[in-house]
């Protein structure tokens, strides 16, 4: 068995590819840096690292064991924290929250794993705006939110939902009769735009200031909530790129949902505030990456 000095010494030299910080990170000196190697070395009875006075690197077998190590050491770094955690009891209150309603399954099968592993934590739903979502995580209303990446400014979990993007139109719009569109078809006519509370770089995912070869898209008025934007589609104030389970959550007779065949799909996944990183928030974030990947 390697010794944890041994592997932590290995993979920070491998890293690092420099004894001397290797040394310093690691509080030691240089020589016991290059004796914890030379024994890894006789070991497994091949060079780890090619050493010359200028460049340290890493052999092919040293390159092959950094690899092969690298996961396994962070799987038994990861069993350490669950079993601090359980040991410690994943308690209290934890308050969660979603934005857009067909979020709220994807949610609820979190709660409910989550749940189960931890009877002793209560967990409160609550639904969020798009004019309040970011401020709701600031100020410690909720602790972790379900929302659309790219968002900001957050701690962000794994991608739990993907979905094409649709253009919603007004349903007597020329484009409410075509198969599909490109995202070109944004240069040409005003579009519809999100609360001056959403982040800069959300906007720009969502609704960009330029089609993908550089034409300028005009902006039509903002609306504080994604039915007071879908109000202004079909009021004829503007279209509006939507993910397409929009269609199914938000159908209305006056509003159309075409297909943009050139878009990247959206993403959405947990945030929290990094600071707010508790054991509860990395245990639901688990949990929720568990229960929607059908590992239980």
């Amino acid at each position: 068995m390697l010794e944890r000095h041994e592997i932590e010494t290995f993979l920070t030299l491998a890293v690092e590819l420099h004894f001397g910080r290797t040394a310093e990170k690691l509080g030691v000196t240089t020589g016991r840096i290059s004796h914890v190697v030379k024994k890894l070395e006789r070991r497994i009875g091949a060079p780890l690292f090619e050493r010359t006075s200028r460049v340290v690197r890493l052999t092919p077998i040293g390159h092959r064991f950094a690899e092969d190590l690298t996961p396994a050491v962070a799987g038994l770094e990861h069993a350490l924290r669950r079993a601090v955690e359980a040991g410690r009891g994943v308690t209290g209150r934890l308050r969660v929250a979603f934005l857009g309603e067909w979020t709220a399954p994807t949610l609820l099968k979190a709660v409910s794993l989550f749940n189960r592993r931890h009877p002793e934590c209560e967990v409160s739903v609550h639904e969020v705006q798009l004019y309040n979502s970011r401020a709701s995580l600031v100020d410690g209303s909720i602790d972790l939110l379900l929302a659309s990446y790219p968002f900001d400014g957050m701690a962000c979990g794994p991608t739990l939902l993907r979905e094409n993007r649709v253009l919603a139109v007004p349903s007597a719009h020329p484009l409410a009769k075509v198969p599909s569109v490109s995202l070109e078809a944004l240069a040409d006519h005003p579009v519809v735009q999100y609360p001056a509370a959403t982040s800069a770089v959300f906007k720009r995912d969502r609704t960009p200031d330029h089609t993908p070869s550089g034409r300028p898209i005009p902006k039509g008025p903002a609306g504080n909530t994604f039915s007071e934007m879908l109000t202004l589609v079909a009021m004829s104030r503007g279209v509006l790129p939507v993910g397409e389970h929009t269609r199914l959550y938000y159908p209305r007779a006056d509003v159309s949902y075409v297909p943009i065949h050139d878009a990247p799909p959206i993403e959405r996944g947990l945030v929290w505030l990094e600071t707010n990183t508790t054991a509860r928030v990395r245990e639901f974030v688990h949990a929720a990456s568990d229960a929607n990947t059908g590992t239980v």
